[in-house]
């Protein structure tokens, strides 16, 4: 991948981030907290959905792109069967009207389970397609394409708040399903020449059968891994109240920028890696890597903390809690970009189970914290459950990927993310009434790290420099 492909697929992550700064405090400010909270739980829905009813073939269809001559076939064999039985699913839930939103939002509504139906089909659809415009490295057009809903929302709820539209759920879902449905119809327009195609291939159930027995196996790991990232809300919809869920989701969302560094840093770091592995090239620079992405997981844990007090002044009172509960929320994006700098063995050595293994384990973890926390906590304590529990995942990746490939030393890795999540969960749980002390242990830990990767910082000093002296001759004289 070249790096102008790179800086494409770059451009939504991005762009969504920061278009998500923008959206938040408009929905905060406009929504009710309760309303807030239901959100999350249709956002939860979706994802659950998509994952469910992909039955793996999502991913057999990313395994088989390059190796198959007829793609438009391959396409329709992935995703029919999975799309057959999510419109049987939403037609058997339909027949009792108002089950849906009554589930998710307890509040029973015909109009709202039609609108969840409606997401669920465009969010089932737009995964099948957005494969086409990544497996065929049009970047741009899969960028353009995230960014669209997260753009669409702004406008939306900013018309609401201009024309003076009623603060209802309705409205709230009904926003986010049309950014849906838009990015949907975004996606079929550019991919169209492969979907027409695909309508009239042929549909061979024997090529279904072996897609399967490849992509089942991986939706155990893929719904551990996404209980790992959702359960927590899950947890919060039983345990406590929509109002905790509502600050709890601020929260990720805010920490979800720290999402730009991870999906920036996978799409360069995975091609690379396994190309060393494959020349047997480059191998030492993996430790250098190590080095340099726990310098940046220490730096962000670190001015997160020092910088959440200002949190407070772009939201309403009742989401002050998310300038202690954002720190923990961060473990997951940096924990799980740290994890993917140790994790090569396990993908070099094709022992795809181990990863199954320590997704599987973070997510029992998961379960505990929750049950354990939530209760006497609520939003915090669901914050400080998926921290603890991406530090094991952090954790089991690397001692796995140690035992299964080429040593290499953790314990700088260990002691500075040990110091980061510790200090995360405590500054959650015990931050407010004590910003002082934990002020100054912040300053603490971002010194040592400064004093600890001072060459790693001089060097990318001086490979700044030279850039800059490459591309302004001025500056060199």
């Amino acid at each position: 991948m070249t790096p102008r492909n790179i800086l494409s697929f770059a451009i939504g992550p991005v762009g969504g981030a920061l278009l998500g700064l923008i959206t938040l405090p408009l929905v905060t400010w406009f929504f009710s907290q309760e309303d807030v909270g239901r959100l999350s739980m249709l956002q939860v829905t979706l994802s659950f959905g998509v994952l469910l009813f992909s039955l793996g073939l999502d991913q057999a269809y990313v395994r088989e792109f390059h190796e198959r001559e007829d793609k438009p076939a391959l396409l329709k064999q992935a995703a029919l069967p999975g799309f057959l039985l999510l419109t049987f699913f939403i037609a058997v839930f339909l027949c009792f009207g108002e089950l849906f939103s009554d589930l998710l939002f307890e509040v029973p509504a015909v109009h709202l389970s039609l609108l969840v139906a409606l997401g669920l089909l465009a969010s089932f659809t737009s995964r099948f397609l957005s494969l086409v415009l990544r497996m065929n490295e049009r970047g741009f057009a899969y960028s353009m394409s995230q960014l669209l809903p997260k753009l669409l929302l702004v406008i939306l709820v900013s018309l609401y708040v201009l024309l003076g539209a009623d603060k209802t759920l309705t409205n709230l879902v009904a926003a986010t399903i049309v950014s849906l449905v838009a990015v949907t119809l975004v996606f079929a327009w550019n991919t169209r020449e492969e979907w027409v195609k695909a309508v009239s291939a042929p549909f061979d159930l024997n090529e279904v059968k072996s897609m399967l027995r490849f992509g089942l196996p991986l939706i155990l790991g893929g719904l551990a891994f996404w209980g790992l990232t959702a359960l927590d809300k899950v947890f919060l919809r039983a345990l406590s109240s929509y109002e905790e869920l509502a600050v709890y989701s601020v929260s990720v969302s805010f920490a979800a920028v720290a999402t730009i560094f991870q999906t920036v840093f996978s799409t360069l770091w995975a091609p690379t890696v396994y190309k060393w592995a494959s020349f047997g090239e480059g191998i030492e620079n993996i430790s250098k890597v190590q080095r340099y992405v726990t310098f940046v997981v220490v730096t962000v844990f670190c001015l997160a903390g020092l910088l959440s007090w200002l949190i407070p002044t772009v939201l309403p009172e009742s989401y002050d809690d998310v300038q202690w509960i954002m720190v923990s929320c961060l473990g997951f994006p940096l924990l799980y970009t740290l994890s993917e700098t140790t994790v090569v063995g396990i993908g070099v050595s094709r022992k795809s189970l181990f990863s199954m293994i320590a997704s599987i384990s973070a997510f029992i973890i998961n379960i505990l914290g929750n049950l354990l926390l939530i209760p006497n906590f609520g939003a915090k304590g669901a914050a400080v459950s998926t921290c603890l529990s991406f530090f094991i995942f952090f954790v089991l990746r690397t001692e796995f990927s140690n035992y299964l490939w080429i040593k290499f030393s953790r314990g700088l890795m260990y002691k500075f993310s040990f110091l980061s999540v510790s200090t995360a969960v405590s500054y959650t749980l015990f931050g407010e009434g004590n910003i002082g002390v934990f002020s100054l242990l912040w300053f603490f830990i971002l010194f040592y790290a400064l004093l600890e990767f001072r060459l790693e910082l001089k060097d990318a000093s001086l490979f700044v420099f030279n850039r800059l002296r490459k591309f302004l001759p001025k500056f060199s004289q």
